[in-house]
């Protein structure tokens, strides 16, 4: 058995990290197999990804891009975004299994093997790398291929069991696609490209703040520095204000940068109503009530998604 070093600062009852006996796959449904490999590229955060990669694309090239440039994206970036997906349930797989809402996830439950999953992980690292090199350019590629380093090296080996300030830096990676879109039809990043970096790099605070009030006890119990687990519920009400309005204001920053009336309209409805939800889940704490930190971790992702929605409607336009 093949048993790791263990990482600095782990806290008492997290495990070092071993290789995991799964069951042999040769003898599982296909199926089975087929959805713990799914399961492990994060579906969801792939389109999330795609959600912001894709209008980017349409914005830059002035409406709808060639076909191959729309498929190579898309597809090369499902693949980063799933490697970097898989290659990070690899790492983080002795934490996953001392967590409620992960230890289901197929390393966890035994569906796969660690070895397995970082062979898949990096075999679609790869694929994904070398299909942007082969049909879009050097930025791109670049971008692609740093930002599934920055996710699985520098935020998930380095800053997230390190920093309560891991979502912040974390941001970049997550941002990353609408800037890898954006260069892959011009070879550039126009300062609007930058501005809608900046909208779902603020973003990703009161997302994923509210993600980890709820699942407080879970980041604890596996030694995680997640703001809520660290720091005052004072300080994580700040913040998550604080990055809610500064997403806002990035939001109406780009309008004039490039966009209609369209995207402006929709960037002050959907900024108003994300505001006033980060304001009620503030005002719910303070009370001592039932904080439903979850009803803002979803409409943030209807915020993003429906503004993003806005970005492309106005590109057609």
């Amino acid at each position: 058995m093949i048993t790791e070093r263990p990482v600095h600062g782990r806290p008492p009852g997290v495990r070092e990290r071993t290789a995991q006996v799964a069951r042999p796959e040769t003898r599982r449904d296909p199926i089975a197999v087929f959805r713990a490999y799914l399961a492990l590229t994060k579906p969801q955060i792939v389109e999330l990804l795609l959600v912001t990669t894709v209008p980017a694309l349409m914005l830059a090239a002035g409406g709808w891009p060639d076909l191959r440039t729309l498929a190579v994206v898309l597809i090369g970036g499902a693949l980063a975004g799933g490697a970097a997906s898989a290659l990070n349930c690899y790492i983080d797989r002795d934490i996953d299994e001392l967590m409620r809402r992960t230890k289901r996830r197929p390393l966890p439950a035994h569906s796969v093997t660690p070895r397995a999953v970082l062979i898949f992980g990096l075999t679609l690292a790869v694929i994904s790398v070398a299909l942007m090199a082969a049909f879009t350019n050097w930025l791109a590629t670049a971008l692609t291929a740093g930002a599934i380093f920055y996710y699985d090296v520098v935020y998930t080996l380095w800053l997230k069991r390190r920093t309560p300030a891991n979502t912040f830096w974390g941001g970049v990676c997550g941002a990353a696609p609408v800037i890898i879109g954006w260069a892959a039809v011009t070879g550039s990043v126009a300062p609007l490209g930058w501005a809608l970096f900046a909208v779902v790099f603020f973003w990703q605070m009161p997302h994923f703040y509210a993600l980890a009030i709820k699942y407080k006890d879970d980041y604890a119990r596996a030694g995680v520095p997640m703001l809520p687990v660290v720091r005052s519920t004072g300080r994580v009400n700040f913040e998550i204000v604080l990055y809610t309005v500064l997403t806002v204001v990035a939001s109406l920053a780009a309008w004039p940068l490039g966009l209609g009336p369209i995207y402006g309209c929709t960037a002050i409805v959907t900024g108003a109503l994300f505001l006033a939800e980060a304001l009620l889940l503030v005002q719910r704490t303070r009370k001592g009530g039932a904080t439903k930190p979850m009803r803002l971790f979803h409409w943030s992702i209807t915020y993003l998604t429906i503004l993003f929605i806005a970005v492309a409607v106005d590109a057609l336009v």
